[in-house]
């Protein structure tokens, strides 16, 4: 039976770690110029309705590095769901290659792919989850702290898919996620109900008091450029500045999984701080994700 990566939850506990694991001995290997071609004459097809520098690079480069081959569909190529069916795309391509990677705008598009595909699919980005980016993000607090187990995360911003993703991830690796939105902007509500270590709050200051790991994303995502200045003035006390870091523990991190608006949700100050792993945080979308296809095929 094939595995799909569509969700944190699609993953166990032990199958996170397992996936980590694999992740540092990729690392260390193409690191040392180790060649690691797990998956010799594999194709992976990337299906793109929304751009991206990280995803695209990441999983194509990463696709290489593993000795396969990654063909990229643009917004104009393949137009699933309008040019034909999500499902006929989906058997189409189950023909012909060996993954699918689908970064989309609805959930229910990569859903149906996977539903529809007898090959693995990759949820590269949708409106509910980021799980590429979270898988990302827990393994390099990992790197950094050693463990999640005595690690607050908080994040501070849009209740969006990359803080459901976190609230996934809290749910199932039990970690402390102090989680601060303004009124009406919070995370989904049957993800806040699956984890027993997420605190939602209103007040920044409160999230970010004693914190391990300080985390913002942006305040308007694609799709939402109509609402990108009225939510500059709703989000505008949730700024990670050097200011309200002065409440985080000593040895704070801060993370942002990028593209970053500059002196909107983090200031130039903070991101380029000793203090900021942005940047170490990016390179591992590489690593992760070429884990994540490794470990689905293997399955």
């Amino acid at each position: 039976m094939k595995s799909d990566f569509i969700s944190i939850f699609n993953l166990t506990k032990q199958e996170i770690f397992e996936i980590f694991e694999l992740t540092k001995k990729l690392k260390e290997s193409q690191k040392k110029g180790i060649q690691h071609k797990m998956l010799k004459d594999k194709t992976l097809a990337m299906i793109f309705e929304k751009p991206s520098l990280r995803t695209r690079v990441t999983f194509e480069t990463g696709m290489t590095q593993l000795g396969g081959h990654a063909i990229y569909l643009g917004p104009g190529d393949a137009k699933i769901g309008a040019r034909e069916t999500v499902a006929d795309a989906g058997k189409n391509l189950s023909r012909w290659v060996d993954l699918i990677m689908a970064r989309v705008f609805v959930h229910k598009t990569v859903e149906d792919l996977a539903k529809s595909a007898t090959i693995p699919v990759i949820n590269g980005l949708c409106d509910l989850e980021h799980p590429c980016q979270i898988m990302c993000d827990l393994f390099t607090i990992i790197e950094k702290k050693g463990s999640l187990d005595t690690v607050v995360i908080a994040y501070l911003g849009d209740g969006n898919n990359v803080c459901n993703s976190f609230i996934a991830g809290s749910a199932l690796l039990g970690f402390q996620l102090n989680i601060a939105t303004p009124k009406g902007y919070e995370p989904n509500k049957e993800y806040l109900a699956k984890s027993k270590t997420v605190a939602l709050v209103n007040d920044p200051k409160k999230a970010v008091t004693h914190a391990d790991i300080v985390y913002t994303d942006v305040w308007a995502s694609m799709g939402q450029e109509t609402e990108a200045e009225a939510r500059k003035e709703i989000f505008k006390p949730f700024q990670v500045n050097s200011q309200l870091l002065e409440l985080a523990n000593k040895n704070y991190l801060v993370m942002h999984c990028l593209p970053a608006h500059r002196g909107e949700e983090i200031t130039d100050e903070v991101i380029e701080g000793k203090h900021s792993i942005v940047f170490d945080q990016a390179e591992n979308r590489l690593h992760i994700q070429k884990a994540i296809m490794v470990w689905l095929l293997k399955q």
